[in-house]
């Protein structure tokens, strides 16, 4: 038993030995954290893992495949013992008390010199939890997860000093479901004076926003003699020069379709900083969402991401129909719901079988998703038939009937 509560410390490991004894699970749980931290890392093992031994052979750590020796702990700062034989586990921690190194023990922390809290973190913040006497593992890990958590989407908000700055966050909010946006872009609407939110973005994430937040619909502002982007841009500019933290929420990534760039570009002309926080594209999720992997082993070694916004015939469009009709992967089109039938058709014309699979997923990842099935040569007909509203992603290719296989 354990008659005091251990020091809390934070180790400065950055060019400084750390010797690792045994090249398993332990090891591999424990081993990016000692990385990220700069330390210079030995590990001493017969045998490891593939993703130990993936570090060294990355230069990361240095392997000496052997068992322990004495002196192994010379110049050390820190140990870390993590094999499944205690009598050397014990040898090395007697070695560890003699040489004065801090020695941590997976197999018995009541005989270790030191402890590793559970640890995370979260903008600049490093959260670390011990329990007293003993370590409990489990509930360090969960007070860890919860106080993390609350940082990171703005329900533990702790007090400080905030010098305010311009700048201006462009936030993919993710397909639709609130829950899958990153965790730095919650973060950041948590953080916010002002958002400026896309239709297709997260709408249920404004509903968490505090009442002093002002939210701006893209789509309702007054645009006057500018074109709708240039309005956006104007606001965007204007909040941030007035010394507001101001999210741009996106529906998607901001530079998949989003005109992120054009926002970006406009931003840096007028002096204004600006974060990308990139998000998850519905080109990805949203098939993964209604059981369509965009490639599957021995079906599709590649997938094509398209805009459908302007007809193939429109001499505006940028996109090789042609060519896109001679891949055999998957053809995934956004914005091309009212184009489908035309882009059907021309996919046909240049080669691509009309019998191909076609799935239209409606209102991806959120409450209203629906499917719609058909094949190229039917697609147009049936998504009148149907009603589909956008948005809706197109998936093309075999990967549609990949789950009914099984």
């Amino acid at each position: 038993m354990v008659e005091h509560p251990a020091y809390p410390v934070g180790l400065r490991l950055t060019g400084r030995r750390v010797v690792v004894v045994g090249g398993g699970q332990v090891a591999q749980r424990r081993l990016p954290a000692l990385i990220a931290a700069g330390a210079d890392v030995t590990l001493i093992s017969p045998s490891a893992t593939p993703s130990v031994e993936a570090m060294a052979d990355a230069g990361e750590i240095r392997w000496e495949r052997r068992r322990f020796q004495d002196g192994d702990l010379a110049d050390a700062w820190y140990a870390l013992v993590a094999t499944a034989d205690t009598e050397a586990n014990e040898r090395i921690s007697v070695e560890a008390e003699r040489s004065r190194v801090w020695c941590v023990r997976s197999d018995d922390a009541g005989a270790a010199t030191a402890w590793t809290p559970a640890t995370g973190r979260s903008e600049g913040v490093t959260v670390a939890v011990l329990t007293t006497d003993t370590p409990d593992p489990r509930r360090s890990a969960a007070i860890r997860d919860a106080v993390v958590e609350g940082l990171r989407d703005g329900t533990l908000v702790a007090p400080q000093q905030r010098t305010r700055t311009p700048g201006v966050a462009l936030v993919g909010g993710g397909p639709g479901d609130p829950d899958l946006i990153t965790v730095r872009g919650r973060r950041l609407l948590a953080e916010a004076d002002v958002v400026i939110a896309d239709r297709l973005g997260p709408r249920d994430l404004l509903d968490e926003l505090p009442p002093h937040v002002e939210v701006i619909d893209a789509a309702k502002i007054p645009y006057g003699r500018f074109m709708a982007q240039e309005a956006i841009n104007n606001a965007l500019i204007e909040h941030a020069k007035a010394g507001k933290a101001v999210v741009r929420l996106k529906g998607g990534d901001p530079y998949v379709f989003g005109r992120g760039m054009e926002e970006l570009q406009a931003l840096a002309e007028a002096g204004i900083t600006c974060t990308v926080v990139p998000g998850i594209s519905s080109s990805i999720s949203v098939p993964g969402a209604a059981g369509i992997p965009v490639t599957h082993r021995g079906v599709a070694h590649e997938f094509t991401v398209v805009s459908g916004h302007v007809a193939p015939d429109d001499p505006r469009s940028l996109v090789d129909w042609k060519s896109l009709a001679q891949l055999r992967g998957t053809l995934v089109i956004l914005m091309g719901v009212d184009k489908i039938g035309a882009i059907a058709q021309a996919l046909v014309t240049h080669g691509k079988n009309p019998d191909t699979p076609v799935a239209l997923v409606q209102e991806g990842t959120t409450a209203a998703q629906r499917r719609v099935d058909a094949t190229l040569g039917s697609v147009g007909e049936v998504a009148r038939a149907e009603d589909v509203k956008p948005p809706a992603v197109i998936v093309i290719g075999d990967v549609v009937t990949v789950n009914s296989r099984a």
